[in-house]
């Protein structure tokens, strides 16, 4: 298969490759009743691989040779049998070639939309971990397309909150529809917030995502959490304000007597909202409390707030407007959980923070100021674990703007010392050449 040959000597990876026989006029269409057969009459293993091999046509097919009438015929056998009892190898095929299919045809397939939504989110309750993911990723292809966002929140809320008549797994099980839910929720508010409609579907989603931020399973407060930091920028710098007050600075006072629910939730609240633009318009007064109360949560004696701390201190870091000063004040905290006596997570968590500081604000650690974190980090890509390193790798990925060239480094060698400078030099061109893309979690 093309998808197999890419990543064999001499193959394009995951660059672009279009085979020329298929990009023609009507060059895909001998090939389509062989697929579609395969995909509405085979068993599960000829469904699976009739799908992912439509796929795999798509994506060496140029978009112009893919015109509206043909993706209509390929779109309507997936649509039919996805609702059949597939097995999830063959589901995760049809999802994927379903999002391909969107990201080739665009304005031709809204006629579609509701068939597409009903299946995506119909796939947040299967069982398997993987249907769900790929249907997140589907949905956030579809918002481009989708101009009635409000119905679609409305089912999303009500799924995260237990409240659908479509949930009827056992506890482990809603739990992870549950998260699933939150995560598309956060996809529909990152793509689509800004067509809804509604005045109370954004507040809605809030106030879903303040309800689960205290829930006893930690995913669901981080994809709560999520749902709050996109809800806040939809809603503005008031309600950010207001959300601090009443999530993160009300628990202060007694900050040290709350569950590790508690803190855990209020340092994943701080991250996404800071991490977003709207973290830069946050009251100066309410976002020097919230640093004090990071600070203290990076001492804490649970890991997972510990880890949770060190990433939200990075985006305290990243909202700042004295930003040198802010460096000046936070780099001995952030410091001393980059070390490997600390536990992983914790230093992976380090490692997080400087890199939403490090897109925050480009730049800063290429600086005489940002040369203490930078040269910490160094010396954590090059000791201890190696999922370790590779948080730390990536970390200098984005500080040294690896993507745009090697610019980023001269200008890290202008203030490096020797040795430093020597280290960053060889891991520059034995590693971070080598990184072709560092994912954004936001």
């Amino acid at each position: 298969m093309v998808s197999d040959a890419r990543y064999r000597k001499g193959g394009v990876g995951d660059g672009d490759f279009f085979l020329p026989g298929l990009n023609i006029p009507k060059g895909l269409e001998p090939l389509l009743p062989i697929y579609q057969r395969g995909i509405l009459y085979g068993d599960a293993t000829t469904r699976e691989l009739a799908a992912s091999g439509l796929g795999d046509l798509i994506k060496i097919t140029q978009t112009k040779y893919l015109a509206g009438p043909f993706l209509i015929k390929l779109t309507g056998p997936l649509l039919r049998i996805v609702g059949d009892r597939n097995p999830p190898a063959v589901k995760i095929a049809i999802v994927q070639t379903l999002g391909l299919i969107l990201t080739k045809g665009g304005p031709a397939l809204r006629a579609f939309v509701p068939q597409f939504q009903t299946t995506f989110v119909k796939a947040l309750s299967d069982p398997s971990r993987q249907v769900r993911v790929e249907a997140i990723k589907a949905l956030a292809l579809l918002m481009p397309l989708s101009t009635r966002v409000d119905p679609l929140i409305k089912e999303l809320v009500s799924t995260s909150l237990g409240k659908s008549s479509n949930v009827t797994a056992d506890t482990a099980g809603l739990v992870a529809i549950q998260t699933a839910t939150l995560e598309a929720l956060t996809v529909v508010l990152k793509h689509g917030g800004n067509k809804v409609k509604l005045a109370e579907s954004v507040p809605s989603s809030l106030d879903a995502g303040k309800e689960l931020i205290l829930h006893e399973d930690d995913g669901i407060r981080e994809s709560a959490a999520k749902v709050i930091g996109y809800a806040c920028e939809l809603l503005g710098e008031d309600e950010a304000n207001s959300v601090m007050e009443e999530l993160v600075l009300d628990h202060a006072s007694n900050l040290s007597s709350c569950s590790a629910e508690l803190k855990h939730g209020v340092a994943c609240i701080c991250r996404r909202v800071l991490s977003r633009p709207i973290g830069t318009k946050v009251d100066r007064e309410i976002h020097k409390s919230i640093t004090s109360i990071i600070l203290n949560l990076m001492k804490d004696d649970k890991t997972m707030v510990k880890e949770a701390a060190c990433v939200a201190i990075g985006a305290v870091l990243g909202s700042s407007h004295d930003i040198n000063s802010a460096i000046s004040s936070l780099e001995k905290s952030i410091a001393k959980n980059m070390d490997t006596k600390e536990e992983l997570s914790v230093q992976q968590g380090a490692a997080d923070g400087l890199s939403i500081a490090a897109r925050q604000q480009p730049g800063i650690f290429r600086t005489s100021e940002g040369l203490f974190l930078i040269n910490s980090a160094l010396k954590m890509a090059m000791s201890g674990s190696q999922r370790v390193q590779f948080s730390y790798n990536d970390f200098l990925w984005i500080a040294l703007d690896v993507e745009n060239g090697e610019t980023g480094l001269n200008e890290y060698l202008e203030h490096a010392y020797l040795e430093e400078a020597k280290k960053m030099k060889a891991i520059y061109s034995k590693v971070l050449i080598k990184i072709k893309a560092v994912n954004n979690d936001d």
